[in-house]
């Protein structure tokens, strides 16, 4: 497979105070780390692209690593993630899915022992292009207070031949959750779900 040649990363930082209604006593910190990166398929079809995961996997692992010390460099604190990818015009939504194993993996790895699945999404894009990343509790899937998206994307990129991979990783549930369900405390831990 061919190398990944990383054209830039970008590490965005959100503090959350609130959102119309009371000031948090601890801001609620969203961050993303993206790498635009040439996407060595573009422009044709290749049947066998799954391998390319596995040379995604150490700039996996170093965007999760950037992202826990973007946060304060306590993995304990993190408790929501997800993950994405815009993929330029000339290539296909397929080379946006290389991302799920080794952006997946590496973040579970960062924080030690994540069980819930971690959410994605993808799609084709030009430069500009804005992508909602999916959140979820790191441990359980169904703690409502922790459903949420954080808005991504590059201001130059994706060129047409280019991949944007992001990350996601937060610290504590929104700011103002207050609808009710699975709360964090009562996660059960058993199947990444409840």
């Amino acid at each position: 497979m061919p190398e990944v040649k990383i054209r830039k990363r970008l590490m965005i930082v959100e503090e959350i105070f609130h959102e119309g209604g009371p000031a948090a006593a601890i801001p609620r910190r969203r961050a993303a780390a993206l790498a635009v990166i040439e996407n060595p398929f573009a422009g044709r079809y290749v049947e066998e692209i799954s391998a390319f995961m596995d040379d995604l996997t150490p700039l996996g692992v170093a965007m999760a690593k950037d992202l826990v010390a973007a946060l304060g460099g306590d993995a304990s604190v993190v408790d929501g993630y997800g993950k994405g990818a815009i993929v330029g015009a000339a290539g296909e939504l397929e080379h946006g899915a290389l991302w799920h194993v080794p952006g997946g993996y590496a973040m579970r790895e960062a924080l030690g022992d994540a069980k819930a699945i971690v959410p994605s999404t993808k799609k084709v894009g030009g430069p500009g292009t804005r992508l909602d990343v999916p959140i979820t509790h790191v441990n359980a899937s169904y703690v409502r207070s922790h459903f949420d998206a954080m808005e991504v994307g590059v201001p130059d990129g994706p060129k047409a031949d280019e991949i944007v991979l992001a990350l996601v990783m937060t610290t504590g549930p929104r700011v103002h959750a207050r609808v009710g369900g699975l709360k964090a405390d009562a996660i059960q831990g058993e199947d990444g779900l409840r």
